[in-house]
């Protein structure tokens, strides 16, 4: 692989949201601020902060977090002097108003997802997000369910409406690494603006995957510390940031600093290590959204069915995220079968 010392890797740290996941949205107000902090003084870039579906994403359907998170917002914007806070919005789930509220609170970037196919959606909260000064992004969910070609398409929408960078999400964990050397080298030669590329593990190539986004020239990636992700994490931040100055590029982080707050403050956060089990391996297998794991392993134990057998049903049911009713309905319909 090429050295990329020339090129600014921007790093987002993502276990204070998409980690939301993996402990149930139960977050506290402690725990944002001990972990900010720590990636602070060790020079990540951005930190994201939000429940695990975004802005407005604490509901019965998606899961309550246990602290507003606004205030965990405004915690986390109090404990950063360098790094820069993120938030995630996903249309129909998240509004105007609370972005606006976010921003008020010193969120300076919102990453505006969608899944793969409906870009169109975000138009409205890129652009309102580029006139309240925010750094404004667009972030393509389950990106291995839809041909290179379309994924191209809803790329190009989303820098038409004021995207400064649009994200390949491997939502799923299901991409191979060839898959996504094709996306985001096309992406390189279709857009004028930034490629991201965020990574799950569910088949262990969330580093690897990240590497060949990096060498294709993508310059916006994403961790999360200690795996701290939905189903078994993402590219795990202090592992990355290892690899990377083996390989030349000095993306301005302190490793030693990310393998203490790992190891210190946020394992101890942890429900349960986060490993490859046989749910997290299913996901990628399946192509099935990361967040999926709980509600089907929760599902699974209520209708007295395996937890595989419903994530199975439904990566063949093309789910998507948002859909996470559906999951109740299939494990009622497969213990109805049996």
């Amino acid at each position: 692989m090429k050295r990329n010392s020339d090129k600014l890797i921007k790093i987002t740290e993502v276990c204070l949201r998409d980690g939301s996941h993996a402990i149930a949205h139960q977050f506290t107000e402690e725990h944002v601020r001990s972990v900010s902090r720590a990636l602070d003084q060790a020079g990540m870039h951005y930190i994201e902060v939000s429940h695990g579906d975004g802005l407005g994403g604490s509901t019965l359907q998606y899961g309550r977090s246990l602290t507003d998170e606004m205030k965990l917002i405004e915690a986390a914007v109090e404990e950063c002097k360098q790094a820069t806070v993120a938030v995630l919005l996903i249309p129909g789930i998240g509004t105007v108003d609370e972005l606006k509220q976010a921003k008020n609170l010193g969120a300076g970037l919102v990453r505006v997802a969608t899944h793969v196919t409906e870009a169109d959606v975000s138009a409205q909260h890129i652009s309102l997000a580029r006139e309240l000064g925010m750094e404004s992004l667009g972030f393509l969910m389950m990106a291995h369910s839809a041909p290179v070609e379309k994924l191209v398409e809803q790329a190009k929408l989303m820098e038409s409406y004021g995207a400064e960078a649009v994200y390949i999400t491997d939502s799923a964990g299901a991409l191979l690494p060839d898959q996504v050397r094709e996306r985001v080298r096309a992406l390189r030669q279709s857009l004028d603006i930034e490629i991201g590329f965020h990574a799950h593990n569910n088949l262990s190539l969330a580093v690897a995957n990240t590497l060949v986004a990096i060498e294709e020239g993508a310059t916006r990636i994403d961790g999360s510390v200690r795996c701290l992700g939905a189903g078994a994490g993402n590219a795990q931040t202090e592992v990355l940031v290892s690899v990377l100055d083996r390989m030349g590029v000095n993306v301005g982080i302190d490793i030693y600093k990310m393998m203490d707050l790992a190891e210190d403050i946020v394992a101890p956060i942890l429900h349960r290590p986060q490993e490859i089990n046989k749910g997290s391996l299913v996901l990628g297998y399946a192509g099935v959204y990361s967040s999926f794991l709980l509600h089907a392993e929760r599902a699974g134990k209520r209708f007295g069915i395996d937890p595989r057998d419903i994530l199975i049903e439904l990566g063949r049911r093309k789910a998507v995220g948002g859909q996470e009713d559906m999951i109740l309905d299939v494990a009622a319909e497969l213990a109805g079968s049996r």
